[in-house]
């Protein structure tokens, strides 16, 4: 059985700072053979100061050869070649199948919208001056939610707006 070997390196061989410039990233070194994507993750949590959760049933062995990489290189390159990917939310990064995170997020923002298009309808007259309304209506349209109006009155020259208020 190989046993692989993990070499973590600081950022230069002179006495560091107490904290890196935000430019600079911590660089590490890897060689690994055969190594569950898991661990590498628990190694990166550890090297890059995270919090990580990973989506259950996830399993991938790679091989990594790398020298003064720094760590969120790693990391991507290891989530894309296991067709993974990641999203952080307040300080914790959550690896998932990118399938997975990708249908997540197109739900998140359906549901959004819905709960947007849900809301109570608000009905405003606007009265014009110096513009006709039946050629303002086409304009304000572009700018409504699908749920939403625009009716003219063209005694008036008033537009009447429905649509649902934020």
């Amino acid at each position: 059985m190989l046993i692989p070997y993990v070499l973590v390196a600081s950022l230069a061989a002179a006495p560091a700072p107490a904290a890196p410039p935000p430019d600079q990233e911590t660089r590490i070194s890897v060689d690994l053979k055969d190594v569950s994507i898991l661990d590498l993750l628990r190694l990166l949590a550890e090297v890059g100061s995270f919090q990580l959760v990973a989506d259950p049933g996830i399993s991938c062995n790679l091989t990594l050869k790398l020298k003064e990489v720094p760590w969120p290189r790693v990391l991507d390159v290891a989530l894309r070649t296991c067709s993974l990917a990641s999203e952080e939310e307040n300080g914790i990064v959550r690896v998932a199948p990118a399938a997975r995170l990708v249908q997540e997020n197109e739900e998140r923002r359906r549901l959004a919208e819905a709960k947007l298009l849900a809301g109570p309808m608000r009905t405003t007259r606007m009265r014009l001056s110096y513009a006709k309304a039946e050629q303002m209506a086409p304009i304000i349209r572009k700018f409504l939610s699908p749920r939403g109006e625009v009716v003219v009155d063209p005694r008036t020259n008033t537009l009447i707006i429905t649509d649902v208020t934020n």
